[in-house]
């Protein structure tokens, strides 16, 4: 029986790779293998469906998602890179340092990173390139800046690894503060450092007034802010519970919306629809995930996988380096929702089972599904940025680009490994 559980895994990731929809692969195999191999499939089935749909923490995930396409329809990006431009534009990097910071601001409001990557390769990929910028530098800073919706909380990501790892969401996301911060922070010295070595890289930008800056600074700035405080704030000081948070963000969203002039039926309409079409995704795959999690422990894969990993005497530190080299190699190819409905909900028992914290663990596949979307030549966020790149600017400057910032990241992954202590996680 664990044979048969080791070949539905295999079995899963081949279709998979073949490029059959993913909720499909594992429902639909995950059915098959329990009604031939598991006893009372059928019973079990509904009475695990039914628990993972009233699981009211994955309620955060369409409100969050609600609360990030909201403020990308508010104009937000675009009137922050303005007024952050105004501050920093007229030193060299300043311009790269203000795509850094907004790209930050986005993550901490919307923590979803397709719509982040898009939203600033459309509004400063263009503006950095007219100034002079290096197109490798110009491309790097926007991937590396949009993903890192990732980590810095309010993350999907965190709350779909909180739900599977069985964890506190909350938790998970006091945990990633501070690693989210040390990346923006090494990313920001970087562009100062690489700016004044390599004159020419990243020119200052030159205004001709500074009309209105003050007032652009304030609305760009303040609203999202006491947003960010209101979502972030409740969570962490125990007013409320991340799906609730997460509703006070999605109204927030929407009164920041009105507010801008930018509301009306249309957008609510496109809003919505984005919202219905990413949830119902995510849920097909939670769906397929609980029926095979169902199947793989009814055929003892859990067990079988437990006491291979003690009977070959691998080490804790071991068995967590080959996980994360293999979620590594594994965001080349298929999704982070994918991977952490696949994947984790295998290794979390034998993490347990070692007696390691599942906070740590949540924050290091978080780190390493990140680089995962900027690593060459299959990084999630490179795609989405050529795609809305301009004529001139080609993949292969787009790779180069990103590589300081991928060394970068791997360089905070590995403090998280190695002295989680630095980065306040454990």
């Amino acid at each position: 029986m664990e044979i048969i559980a080791l070949i539905l895994f295999v079995l899963i990731f081949i279709f998979i790779l073949s490029g059959i929809q993913v909720a499909f692969v594992l429902g639909g195999l995950s059915v098959i293998f329990g009604m031939i191999f598991v006893p009372d499939f059928f019973s079990l089935l509904p009475l695990r469906i039914m628990g993972t749909m009233q699981n009211q923490v994955l309620l955060a995930v369409p409100l969050f998602i609600f609360m990030g396409l909201m403020l990308e329809k508010s104009g937000l990006a675009e009137s922050m890179l303005q007024a952050m431009s105004r501050i920093f534009g007229n030193s060299r990097g300043g311009l790269a340092i203000s795509v850094i910071l907004v790209g930050a601001l986005l993550a901490a409001s919307t923590g979803i990173v397709g719509a982040t990557v898009v939203t600033m390769g459309l509004i400063s990929l263009p503006t950095m390139l007219k100034n002079n910028y290096q197109p490798e530098l110009a491309t790097g800073t926007i991937v590396s800046s949009g993903t890192l919706g990732q980590i810095i909380p309010p993350s999907v990501v965190l709350v779909l690894l909180g739900s599977v790892l069985n964890v506190s969401v909350g938790d998970l996301f006091k945990a990633a503060l501070i690693p989210g911060v040390v990346l923006v922070m090494a990313y920001v010295i970087y562009v100062i450092i690489i700016s004044r070595l390599r004159d020419g890289i990243a020119p200052p930008i030159r205004f001709d007034d500074d009309k209105g800056s003050l007032k652009d600074l304030i609305l760009a700035f303040l609203l999202p802010f006491i947003l960010i405080i209101a979502v972030l704030g409740s969570i962490f000081a125990g007013i409320a519970s991340p799906t609730e948070a997460a509703a006070v963000g999605a109204m927030g969203a929407t009164l920041l919306t009105v507010g801008q002039n930018k509301f009306s039926l249309p957008v609510l309409r496109d809003v919505m629809k984005g919202t219905t079409h990413l949830t119902s995704m995510v849920f097909l795959i939670l769906l397929g995930a609980t029926t095979f999690a169902l199947v793989f422990r009814g055929l003892e894969g859990d067990r079988f996988l437990v006491d291979l990993i003690h009977g070959s005497d691998l080490s804790a530190s071991m068995f967590l380096l080959m996980v994360m080299i293999v979620v590594f190699i594994l965001g080349f190819f298929i999704d982070f929702i994918e991977i952490i409905f696949i994947v984790v909900p295998v290794v979390a028992p034998i993490f347990s089972a070692y007696g390691i914290d599942l906070i740590w663990v949540g924050i290091l596949l978080a780190l390493n599904l990140q680089t995962s979307f900027l690593t060459p030549p299959f990084g999630f966020s490179l795609f989405y940025l050529k795609g809305v790149a301009p004529p001139g600017v080609t993949t292969a400057q787009i790779y180069r680009g990103v590589i300081p910032f991928l060394i970068i990241q791997v360089i905070v992954l590995m403090m998280a490994i190695f002295f989680p202590q630095l980065l306040g996680i454990t």
